[in-house]
Protein backbone atom coordinates (compact mmCIF):
# COMPACT_ATOMS: atom_id res chain seq x y z
CA UNK A 1 0.00 0.00 0.00
CA UNK A 2 1.36 3.26 -0.91
CA UNK A 3 1.19 6.45 1.47
CA UNK A 4 -1.79 8.07 -0.53
CA UNK A 5 -3.38 4.69 0.02
CA UNK A 6 -3.15 4.19 3.56
CA UNK A 7 -3.83 7.67 4.43
CA UNK A 8 -7.09 8.02 2.54
CA UNK A 9 -8.06 4.58 4.21
CA UNK A 10 -6.79 5.40 7.43
CA UNK A 11 -9.14 9.33 6.65
CA UNK A 12 -11.80 7.38 5.85
CA UNK A 13 -11.73 5.35 8.55
CA UNK A 14 -11.41 7.77 10.78
CA UNK A 15 -14.28 10.35 9.79
CA UNK A 16 -16.63 7.32 9.31
CA UNK A 17 -16.30 7.21 13.31
CA UNK A 18 -14.21 3.32 13.04
CA UNK A 19 -12.34 4.10 15.90
CA UNK A 20 -8.85 3.00 17.08
CA UNK A 21 -9.26 -0.33 16.31
CA UNK A 22 -9.66 -0.24 12.38
CA UNK A 23 -7.32 3.05 12.26
CA UNK A 24 -4.57 1.67 14.30
CA UNK A 25 -3.36 -0.96 11.77
CA UNK A 26 -2.37 2.67 9.61
CA UNK A 27 -0.18 4.25 12.26
CA UNK A 28 2.79 3.54 14.17
CA UNK A 29 2.24 2.63 17.73
CA UNK A 30 2.14 5.84 19.87
CA UNK A 31 1.61 7.74 16.54
CA UNK A 32 1.44 11.77 17.82
CA UNK A 33 -1.74 13.54 17.21
CA UNK A 34 -1.49 17.95 17.57
CA UNK A 35 -4.17 21.04 17.02
CA UNK A 36 -4.29 24.12 18.24
CA UNK A 37 -7.60 24.22 19.09
CA UNK A 38 -9.29 24.03 22.72
CA UNK A 39 -11.55 21.80 22.12
CA UNK A 40 -9.28 18.83 21.68
CA UNK A 41 -6.44 20.44 23.89
CA UNK A 42 -5.72 17.41 25.94
CA UNK A 43 -5.27 14.72 23.03
CA UNK A 44 -1.89 14.21 21.83
CA UNK A 45 -2.31 10.77 20.24
CA UNK A 46 -4.08 9.42 17.42
CA UNK A 47 -5.33 6.62 19.43
CA UNK A 48 -7.11 9.48 21.80
CA UNK A 49 -8.18 11.56 18.50
CA UNK A 50 -9.71 8.75 16.71
CA UNK A 51 -11.61 8.22 20.03
CA UNK A 52 -12.93 11.50 20.18
CA UNK A 53 -14.35 11.76 16.00
CA UNK A 54 -16.21 8.41 17.04
CA UNK A 55 -17.65 10.08 20.04
CA UNK A 56 -18.74 12.77 17.28
CA UNK A 57 -20.93 10.95 15.90
CA UNK A 58 -22.92 10.32 19.03
CA UNK A 59 -24.63 13.68 19.09
CA UNK A 60 -24.12 14.71 15.31
CA UNK A 61 -25.47 10.89 13.96
CA UNK A 62 -25.58 12.01 10.01
CA UNK A 63 -22.21 13.43 10.46
CA UNK A 64 -20.16 12.61 7.13
CA UNK A 65 -16.87 14.44 5.67
CA UNK A 66 -17.00 16.32 1.84
CA UNK A 67 -13.13 15.73 0.87
CA UNK A 68 -12.11 19.07 -1.29
CA UNK A 69 -8.54 18.17 -1.92
CA UNK A 70 -6.08 14.89 -1.11
CA UNK A 71 -2.53 15.48 -2.02
CA UNK A 72 0.89 13.44 -1.50
CA UNK A 73 4.40 15.04 -1.09
CA UNK A 74 6.28 11.91 -1.61
CA UNK A 75 9.81 13.78 -1.02
CA UNK A 76 8.66 14.90 2.69
CA UNK A 77 6.69 11.81 3.43
CA UNK A 78 3.49 14.09 4.12
CA UNK A 79 -0.12 13.81 2.88
CA UNK A 80 -2.45 16.57 3.43
CA UNK A 81 -6.31 16.43 2.91
CA UNK A 82 -8.87 18.81 3.45
CA UNK A 83 -12.25 18.58 4.02
CA UNK A 84 -15.66 20.11 5.61
CA UNK A 85 -17.24 17.63 7.81
CA UNK A 86 -21.00 18.16 7.85
CA UNK A 87 -24.21 17.13 10.57
CA UNK A 88 -26.90 18.17 12.07
CA UNK A 89 -26.93 17.79 16.13
CA UNK A 90 -30.29 15.34 16.37
CA UNK A 91 -28.32 12.90 19.12
CA UNK A 92 -28.06 13.09 22.89
CA UNK A 93 -24.42 13.23 24.03
CA UNK A 94 -23.23 16.71 23.16
CA UNK A 95 -22.80 19.56 25.54
CA UNK A 96 -26.42 20.50 25.14
CA UNK A 97 -29.39 18.64 24.59
CA UNK A 98 -29.79 18.27 20.83
CA UNK A 99 -30.36 21.95 18.96
CA UNK A 100 -30.75 20.51 15.59
CA UNK A 101 -28.49 23.28 14.41
CA UNK A 102 -26.12 21.96 11.52
CA UNK A 103 -21.80 22.31 11.05
CA UNK A 104 -20.07 22.59 8.08
CA UNK A 105 -16.77 22.41 9.42
CA UNK A 106 -13.42 23.07 7.09
CA UNK A 107 -10.62 21.33 8.28
CA UNK A 108 -7.22 19.83 6.87
CA UNK A 109 -5.11 16.76 7.88
CA UNK A 110 -1.44 16.78 7.64
CA UNK A 111 -0.04 12.96 8.44
CA UNK A 112 3.55 12.56 8.67
CA UNK A 113 4.64 8.91 7.34
CA UNK A 114 7.77 7.08 8.41
CA UNK A 115 8.53 3.74 6.83
CA UNK A 116 4.85 3.37 5.05
CA UNK A 117 2.58 4.44 8.14
CA UNK A 118 1.40 7.47 10.03
CA UNK A 119 3.51 8.32 12.77
CA UNK A 120 2.28 11.96 13.57
CA UNK A 121 -0.72 14.63 12.45
CA UNK A 122 -1.60 17.57 12.67
CA UNK A 123 -5.65 18.96 12.41
CA UNK A 124 -5.63 22.44 11.11
CA UNK A 125 -9.67 23.21 12.94
CA UNK A 126 -11.45 26.49 13.95
CA UNK A 127 -13.34 24.79 17.06
CA UNK A 128 -15.02 27.97 17.78
CA UNK A 129 -16.52 28.25 14.59
CA UNK A 130 -17.93 24.95 14.88
CA UNK A 131 -19.17 24.77 18.31
CA UNK A 132 -20.87 28.29 17.62
CA UNK A 133 -22.50 26.07 14.08
CA UNK A 134 -23.68 23.57 16.49
CA UNK A 135 -24.90 25.69 19.18
CA UNK A 136 -22.39 24.48 22.18
CA UNK A 137 -20.33 27.49 22.34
Amino acid sequence: MTISETAMAFFDACETGKGWEVCKSYCHDGAGFSCQADALADIDTLEGYTGWTAGLLTPVPDGHYDLKSFSTDHERGIVVATSVFKGTQTGEGGPVPPTGNTVAAEYAYVMEFKDDKITRMTKIWNDVHSLKQLGWA
